[in-house]
């Protein structure tokens, strides 16, 4: 019970502070609302379990022997960044009619999910990297224990978001709704600048 409850805490620390995935399941909240946001809900929290499960597999070796590995998901990520960046500033009026029903293209929503999981940089060196590291630490019976408290943080928190959003839903206007996606697009652009300025740093 202790190894789990420390990867849980672990996961929470790493998970909580705001980042791409984040702000898209948020936004997916805002959009859809339950039950449909579950969609995004899972892929996003496969995608951790995924990455958090190579991490254990020990491909946190692979990521910091392979040459310009880490620059390319730096650039990678920024490009995907500033693609969605400059989208959320395009929103329109008209596509925020007060009571419109949005129609979910799940598989849509599943790709853009997985790629702001995967060509987040940061998550997939923190992740991999770091949570690797941390399940390596443990004896080798509290590894799959240790493990599975840092899966279960990423899927706590990202179903807390998305209920969160879909609560809140109600509240927004089409005037409002502009204005968060105004404000993701420009959290997004900031990240995509700082993934940018890392890049040619390293």
């Amino acid at each position: 019970m202790e190894a789990y409850l420390a990867g849980l805490i672990l996961g929470l620390a790493m998970i909580t502070p705001i980042g791409p995935q984040n702000i898209f399941l948020i936004n997916q909240g805002f959009t859809f609302g339950m039950p449909r946001v579950l969609v995004a809900v899972c892929a996003a929290g496969v995608c951790d379990t995924v990455l958090i499960a190579l991490g254990g597999a020990g491909a946190a070796i692979i990521l910091s022997s392979v040459p310009g590995l880490k620059t390319f998901l730096l650039i990678s990520g920024a490009v995907f960044l500033l693609y969605l960046g400059i989208k959320s500033f395009r929103t329109t009026h008209e596509e925020m009619v007060p009571g419109r029903v949005e129609i979910m293209r799940w598989p849509r929503v599943v790709a853009q999910c997985a790629s702001v999981s995967v060509l987040n940089p940061h998550s997939v060196l923190d992740v991999v990297g770091l949570l690797g590291v941390a399940i390596a630490a443990q004896v080798p019976d509290d590894r799959p224990i240790f493990a599975a408290g840092t899966v279960s943080a990423s899927w706590i928190w990202f179903l807390l978001l998305a209920a969160c959003a879909s609560t809140l839903r109600r509240w927004l206007t089409a005037r409002r709704r502009r204005w968060i996606d105004r404000a993701s697009g420009t959290l997004l652009l900031i990240f995509a600048g700082a993934f940018l300025v890392e890049a040619f740093r390293s």
